[in-house]
C-alpha cells in the first residue's frame, strides 16, 4: 500500500518521530560564524548599556579605583570627558553616583543644587546633550553612618527618609537629568519620587526603581569606590533576602503601580531567574545591574590568566539579556561596546 514513508511504507506515529529525531542535526545552524550570527536569539547593542560613573569634588581628578581595574572617580570637570568617550563607542546612557566632600546624619549631600550630582548633570547636559543622563537617588554616599537613610533609635526611618529621596530626586531633575533612580529601597520610595516630580512640573521624567535590589556580598567593591559601607549594623532590614524571589515579583508590581517607567534586579549574575521570572509576568522596561562584584571577579580572574575578560563579560552580558533584561547597567560598558564595535 503506498504511504508517506520511504519505500511507499507507512509510519507508525513513533516510527514518524524518530525519523524526525534523526532528521534534525542542530550543528547543522552552528557551523560557520555568520551562521551563528545570523540565528542568534539575543543580542547586546550598545544603546541597551547604562555605564555608572563615580562623581568626586576637586578638579581635574581621575582617580582610579583600586578594587575596580579600568574604574575611576571622577571630578565634575573631568565627567565630560569620559562620558564622551562612551558615547564614541556608542554608549549613550550614564547613571552618576555622588562622593561628596563632606558627610552627614541626614545626607544633606545628596540633595544639595549644588552638590557633586546636581553639578555633574549640569556639566554633561551642557556638553552632551543627546546623552542620556539617569542619577541614582539614595542617601548611603551622603550619610556620616553610611545608610540609606535617615536613623532613628538606632534602625532606617522608612517615613522620615522618603521626603529626602524625594527632595533629590527633585533637585536632579531641575539640575537636567532624563532619569532618576530611586534605590534605597524603601517601601512607597517610588511613589514619593513620581509625586515630587510632579509637583515640580518634571512630569516628564522617567523613574527607575531599583524594584527588586537584594542584600548581596557582590556590593563591596562599590562600597569602597563609593566609600559608602554601613557604620554599623547592614542593610538587610530594608534590602531584599536573597533567599526570595516571589516577594521580588511583589515589589516590581508595587513600583509599577507607583509610577516606574522602568524598574530593575540588582544584582544580575546570581539573579538571572528574578529577571527572568520578572520579564514573564510584567511588561514595562526591565533593567538589571551587573554589580561592581561581578565586574571585578572578572577582572581578578582574568588578570590571573583563569580566564579570557573579553569572553566572560561577553557572555555575563549575553546571559543577562537571555533573562529577559532590556537594559544592563555595566561597569563594562566600554569594553563592550567597543567590542562589539570591533574596536580593541
Amino acid at each position: 500500500m503506498p504511504g508517506a514513508g520511504s519505500g511507499g511504507a507507512i509510519l507508525t506515529p513513533g516510527e514518524g518521530a524518530r525519523a524526525q529525531r534523526r532528521a534534525e542535526r542542530l550543528r547543522r545552524l552552528r557551523r560557520t560564524d555568520a551562521i551563528r550570527d545570523m540565528l542568534a536569539e539575543n543580542r547586546i547593542h550598545p544603546s541597551n548599556l547604562i555605564a555608572p560613573i563615580f562623581v568626586r569634588g576637586g578638579e581635574g581628578i581621575v582617580e582610579p579605583v583600586p578594587a575596580m581595574p579600568g574604574i575611576s572617580r571622577y571630578s565634575v570637570d573631568a565627567v565630560a570627558g569620559y562620558a564622551g568617550r562612551l558615547a564614541e563607542t556608542g554608549v549613550r546612557s550614564v547613571i552618576l553616583f555622588g562622593i561628596p566632600e563632606s558627610k552627614d546624619e541626614a545626607g544633606t549631600g545628596a540633595y544639595a543644587p549644588d552638590g557633586v550630582v546636581c553639578r555633574a548633570i549640569r556639566e554633561l547636559k551642557g556638553r552632551l546633550p543627546a546623552l542620556v543622563v539617569a542619577a541614582d537617588v539614595c542617601l548611603c554616599e551622603y550619610t556620616s553612618h553610611g545608610h540609606c537613610g535617615v536613623v532613628e533609635h538606632g534602625a532606617v526611618s522608612n517615613e522620615k527618609t522618603l521626603p529626602l529621596i524625594a527632595r533629590a530626586a527633585e533637585e536632579y531633575a531641575a539640575a537636567g537629568a532624563d532619569m532618576v533612580c530611586p534605590s534605597s529601597m524603601m517601601d512607597g520610595q517610588v511613589s514619593a519620587v513620581r509625586s515630587a516630580l510632579e509637583r515640580s512640573g518634571h512630569d516628564d521624567r522617567i523613574v527607575m526603581g531599583y524594584s527588586a535590589k537584594y542584600s548581596s556580598s557582590f556590593y563591596g567593591p562599590f562600597r569602597e569606590a563609593a566609600g559608602s559601607a554601613p557604620s554599623f549594623g547592614d542593610r538587610r532590614g530594608y534590602q531584599m533576602n536573597p533567599a526570595n524571589s516571589r516577594e521580588a515579583m511583589r515589589e516590581v508590581e508595587t513600583d509599577i503601580l507607583e509610577g516606574a517607567d522602568i524598574v530593575m534586579v540588582k544584582p544580575a549574575l546570581s539573579c538571572l531567574d528574578v529577571i527572568a521570572k520578572a520579564r514573564s509576568r510584567f511588561d514595562v522596561p526591565l533593567a538589571a545591574y551587573s554589580v561592581s562584584g561581578e565586574y571585578s571577579m572578572i577582572k581578578a580572574a582574568s588578570k590571573m590568566g583563569w580566564l579570557d575578560e573579553r569572553a566572560a563579560a561577553m557572555e555575563v552580558a549575553l546571559s543577562i539579556k537571555r533573562a529577559g533584561a532590556d537594559l544592563i547597567v555595566t561597569y563594562f560598558a566600554e569594553q563592550l561596546a567597543s567590542w562589539l564595535g570591533g574596536r580593541p
